[in-house]
């Protein structure tokens, strides 16, 4: 098969009448567009053929801010600058492909709209609706020559755009969120689970092209969020059929656990190195990315199925029912006053029940029933303001305990895989080991922290 990759140049900066258009230069934005998509280039191994660009300052200065992320340093000189591809016209483009020599297997070109995107119209039987700027387009073709190219001759087609890699461009564009602050406790429920459906939605692009580790973490915030702020709901009032959609919601998050532990790793070895030995460094960093892949492969299947799809939909058309709106009525400030004092107090009996000799699994306990509260007293945020400052050094704490319980298991399982390497073995059980000792100073820590009935109290006298 052959591998036809169409870039869009990034975004440039408008013409001038001073400015010719193929001296444009690139805007801030399109440098920072061009920057994200160095990853998909080299994750589609786009690089390894022939790079062909457009004439253009823009095509040009797209390359340099690609070659410029990346460590080969003869990217620029091995790419090919070509006159005849600043063109905007599609049948243009399609004499210069057939023009390729056979021996050519794969070629990256980097060029303009509305070329190639009318190219693609005619190559791909179900073509892309559009192509913004800096995004890509990756073509298997038929092992013919190039001369022997035909309409609707593509067997594959992939995309990406800027913003589905780029947590930080996605985020110029994502869902607004509403304002919240002059809303009524009901409408506010109401608007906030819609806004974060929007969100859950508008990240799975970016979820599943995988470039970007925030797209995960936020997706997996927004939908623990949603099924917390439910479970705060039926915690206070009835609503019919709302325990059985948060239990999807929970499924749907526990599949993106074992990823995003995995992420928060890979990401805490590049700030911290692992203890290991160099050899055992290299084979850890090769079996988590592997154990990633795996992961993220699993998790992209889940988001395309059928029942996924029917759920995530469903979700949507309860939260704006007017069933739901009505049982929201049954809800009130005095009952969510309630509901929160007596998680208070059985945060607080957990708390004092806690030793040194506690399992991990009542930290975790600890740390849930934290959450609990904290998505509990977010209901009126204006009235817990100070309590809920006050709830994030405790969170981190306790979030840190688990981040550690989490790379202690993944550290077994990684040794367990070098049976025959008893060497690394010894490597790994002194790593556990050392992480237990960070687990037990913040076990002290978590164990002095006052009751949080003692903190909410303050809170409200201060008000």
């Amino acid at each position: 098969m052959r591998q036809l990759i169409l870039m869009r140049h990034a975004k440039a900066k408008r013409g001038s009448k001073e400015m010719a258009d193929q001296e444009r230069p690139l805007s801030k934005r399109g440098r920072r567009q061009a920057v994200a998509m160095a990853y998909a280039l080299q994750r589609w191994q786009a690089l390894e053929g022939e790079i062909c660009v457009s004439s253009a300052a823009r095509t040009r200065q797209t390359l340099d801010e690609i070659a410029g992320q990346l460590p080969e340093a003869s990217l620029i000189e091995r790419a090919h600058f070509d006159e005849a591809l600043y063109t905007f016209d599609a049948k243009a483009l399609l004499a210069w492909l057939r023009g390729l020599p056979d021996a050519t297997e794969k070629v990256l070109v980097i060029g303009h709209n509305p070329a190639l995107l009318e190219l693609t119209r005619w190559l791909c039987p179900d073509p892309s609706g559009e192509l913004p700027t800096g995004a890509l387009l990756h073509l298997t073709l038929p092992d013919r020559p190039w001369q022997t190219l035909m309409r609707h001759c593509v067997r594959r087609v992939e995309s990406l755009t800027p913003e589905e890699v780029s947590y930080a461009l996605f985020e110029r564009h994502a869902p607004e969120s509403p304002e919240l602050d002059k809303l009524g406790l009901k409408r506010r429920i109401r608007e906030l689970l819609a806004h974060q459906y929007r969100r859950v939605r508008a990240l799975e692009p970016g979820v599943v092209a995988g470039a970007d580790a925030e797209f995960l973490h936020q997706y997996r915030v927004n939908l623990r969020s949603s099924r917390a702020i439910g479970e705060s709901v039926l915690a206070t009032t009835k609503v019919p059929g709302l325990k059985k959609r948060l239990k999807r919601l929970k499924r749907r998050a526990q599949a993106t656990s074992d990823l995003r532990d995995l992420d928060v790793f890979l990401e805490s070895l590049t700030e911290t190195p692992s203890p290991l030995m160099p050899r055992s460094r290299k084979a850890l960093a090769r079996w988590l990315q592997a154990c990633r892949e795996e992961a993220h492969a699993a998790l992209c299947q889940q988001l395309v199925q059928p029942g996924y799809i029917e759920e995530m939909q469903g979700w949507r058309d309860f939260i704006g029912s007017r069933e739901f709106k009505q049982a929201l009525a049954g809800l009130s400030d005095k009952r969510i006053a309630s509901v929160l004092t007596e998680r208070l107090d059985r945060n607080d009996q957990a708390l004092a029940a806690l030793t040194p000799e506690s399992d991990d699994e009542a930290f975790h306990e600890l740390r849930k029933g934290v959450k609990r509260i904290r998505y509990l007293v977010e209901l009126n945020p204006k009235r817990h303001r100070g309590f809920l400052a006050g709830l994030k050094h405790r969170q981190r704490l306790l979030g840190d305990f688990q981040d550690l319980c989490t790379r202690q298991t993944w550290v077994e399982a990684f040794a367990a895989g070098a049976r025959n390497a008893p060497s690394r073995k010894q490597e790994c059980d002194a790593w556990r080991a050392a992480l237990e000792r960070q687990k037990q100073a913040l076990r002290v820590e978590v164990m002095a922290l006052a009751p949080l009935s003692h903190a909410h109290l303050e809170s409200l006298q201060a008000l």
